[in-house]
C-alpha cells in the first residue's frame, strides 16, 4: 500500500502545490544537516497553511520546530502583523530553521525560542503572551498530556489546537502498548473525552509518511 500512498501524495503534490524553490530548498538542507527526516509532508504542511488562514490566525504558536518546514508554511499564513512563536530543544535544529525562515521570507513573523517545550510553555504564560489563534503540536510524544493543557491555557474559545503524529501507526489503539508515546498519546485522547473545554476529533492518515493521524482541538 505504501507505493500506492506515495503516488496518490505524489499527484496530490502536482494538482493543488506549485512549485516552491524556496521551501522546497528547507526539505534539501534539512537532510544536507542530518537532522531527523521527519517534519510534515508538502501536502500535510499545505494543510496547516489552510487551516491557519482560515481561521485569519495572527498568533500562532508551534512545538517542534526541526528545521522550519511546518513554521515557514504557518508563517505564511499570517498576516503583516502577525506572530509565530516556533519551540525546539535542540540548538542545531534551530540554527537551521532561523535559516530556513530567513531564505523563505518571514523571518520577520517568527519567534525562534531555543528551550524545553514545557519551560517554553510556561515563560509563555508568565509573559501574558496568549491568547493564540492557533497552536501545532509536533514536539517529543511522551509530554503530550501536558503540552495539550498548556495549550488550552494559552488559548481562547475557538483556538483550534492541531496535533500531529497521535496514530503512531496504528498502535493507539492497543490497550496493551507499553510504548511510552503510546501511552502518552493514550492519555492524551482520554483527557481529551472528558474536558469540557474542548471539543475534538482524530484523523488517520496515509501517505508519504507512512500511517499515522493528527488531532483536532477546539477550544469552547
Amino acid at each position: 500500500m505504501q507505493d500506492l500512498w506515495d503516488s496518490v501524495d505524489r499527484y496530490i503534490e502536482h494538482a493543488l502545490l506549485r512549485a516552491d524553490d524556496p521551501l522546497s530548498s528547507v526539505q534539501q538542507e534539512s537532510a544536507a544537516a542530518g537532522l531527523p527526516q521527519i517534519s510534515v509532508s508538502p501536502s500535510q504542511g499545505k494543510l496547516l497553511f489552510v487551516l491557519a488562514k482560515a481561521m485569519r490566525a495572527r498568533r500562532i504558536l508551534e512545538l517542534g520546530t526541526l528545521a522550519g518546514y511546518s513554521g515557514t508554511w504557518l508563517a505564511r499564513a499570517l498576516p503583516a502583523d502577525g506572530r509565530l512563536v516556533t519551540v525546539e530543544i535542540d540548538p542545531k535544529h534551530a540554527d537551521v530553521a532561523r535559516r530556513s525562515f530567513g531564505r523563505t521570507g518571514v523571518s520577520h513573523l517568527v519567534d525562534v525560542r531555543v528551550q524545553p517545550a514545557l519551560e517554553a510553555l510556561r515563560q509563555l504564560v508568565g509573559e501574558g503572551a496568549g491568547p493564540f489563534d492557533f497552536i501545532f503540536i509536533d514536539a517529543d510524544k511522551v509530554n503530550y498530556p501536558q503540552y495539550l493543557e498548556w495549550a488550552i491555557r494559552l488559548s481562547r474559545a475557538g483556538t483550534l489546537i492541531v496535533i500531529d503524529n497521535v496514530v503512531r501507526s496504528g498502535e493507539v489503539a492497543d490497550s496493551s502498548s507499553t510504548d511510552p508515546a503510546v501511552l502518552a498519546v493514550r492519555q492524551m485522547m482520554s483527557l481529551l473525552e472528558r474536558d469540557a473545554r474542548v471539543t475534538a476529533t482524530a484523523i488517520q492518515t496515509v501517505g508519504v509518511k507512512g500511517y499515522d493521524g493528527f488531532a483536532a482541538v477546539v477550544v469552547n
